[in-house]
């Protein structure tokens, strides 16, 4: 196929979502392993030509965005407001980010307060999916977060969430105790 790469690319262009390389693969007929190469040179050029955006993977498939430092000036041309999130939502999902599956009773337990109205507001906003139910008494509900999540924040997959070790390299206050790994006993 002599036009791959630009097929390749008027897909990712015309994608609403990130396209995943399974996808592109079906749509194309062509094989993963041909893909992968036609997609990194195409990174490779929009990155050396210096565009005001860029060719990017997140959320488990690859979609064109604007580059980071001209935000500023294209909010001007969106009327939309920036997502702002609270405090209450930013440690919900940080939570459920880093301990999926997990129940409201932990996050609850976690936040030290009252989560569902929160958490139905993540729900409502696709940030959060429901993932089954915890094989346990009562059965509630696992949550997970959503690929609409990963999309929202840049990632590529949650391997991309910082570490502990990376928030603590930032600042030693950011870290605190985990309740339920940390053995009561050993708590100052």
């Amino acid at each position: 196929m002599d036009n791959l790469s630009q097929l390749v690319e008027a897909f990712i262009f015309a994608s609403e979502t990130p396209i995943s390389l399974d996808r592109l693969s079906d749509l194309l007929d062509q094989p993963k392993a041909k893909l992968r190469p036609v997609i990194e040179e195409l990174k490779e050029q929009y990155e050396v030509r210096q565009h005001g955006f860029t060719l990017v993977e997140v959320a488990g498939g690859y979609q064109f965005r604007t580059i980071a430092e001209f935000a500023p000036w294209l909010r001007k041309l969106k009327k939309d407001r920036v997502p702002r999130f609270s405090r209450a939502a930013l440690e919900t999902l940080a939570i459920i980010a880093y301990r999926q599956p997990a129940t409201r009773a932990e996050i609850e337990y976690l936040r030290g307060v009252d989560s569902g109205g929160v958490m139905k507001t993540l729900l409502d906003k696709n940030l959060l999916r429901i993932l089954g139910k915890k094989d346990v008494p009562g059965r509630p509900l696992l949550y997970g977060t959503s690929r609409q999540f990963l999309e929202l924040f840049g990632l590529r997959d949650l391997n991309d969430l910082p570490t502990l070790k990376e928030f603590s390299a930032l600042d030693p206050q950011l870290v605190t105790a985990d309740p339920l790994n940390s053995d009561p006993a050993e708590e100052v």
